[in-house]
């Protein structure tokens, strides 16, 4: 038997937050329900459920808006880190995302390492383009520039 009920998350192979969608009565009771995933398509809930998707629009659209003024400003930003390098100008260690968050954190930008998106840690002396994801809709590329430690 086929029960209709209201999404409180976005659930994966069934659908988003909000959306109203038909399950098997013992999907919604015993996982889609306990779990506060769903809820009963009464109309009651229909409009409980669009209260909190408008205000989670509005929470998303400010985070969105804060996570652009703040890359404005990192994205003027240069990192200079000094390291020991031998030969080629090749690194002895490199530089990682954790090396870059604490020179971020030095310049008062507190932005966690995992948001520093390195496809492998850097091992060379120069200029590095390093893309900074903020936000999942808002990524800007700092400016790493390593130098030679005397």
């Amino acid at each position: 038997m086929a029960m209709e009920i209201i999404l409180r998350e976005d659930v994966e192979n069934l659908g988003g937050r909000g959306d109203v969608v038909k399950v098997a009565s013992g999907y919604a009771r015993n996982f889609l329900l306990p779990r506060k995933l769903a809820v009963a398509a009464t109309d009651s809930n229909r409009k409980i459920v669009e209260q909190e998707r408008q205000a989670h629009l509005r929470k998303e659209a400010k985070l969105i808006g804060e996570a652009q003024e703040l890359a404005k400003l990192v994205g003027a930003v240069t990192i200079t880190i000094a390291r020991k390098a031998g030969e080629n100008d090749q690194l002895f260690g490199s530089v990682t995302a954790a090396d870059i968050a604490d020179a971020l954190a030095a310049q008062k930008y507190q932005i966690e390492r995992r948001r520093i998106h390195l496809d492998e840690a850097i091992r060379t002396l120069g200029e590095h383009k390093v893309p900074v994801r903020l936000h999942r809709e808002v990524t800007v590329e700092v400016t790493v520039n390593v130098t030679r430690e005397e």
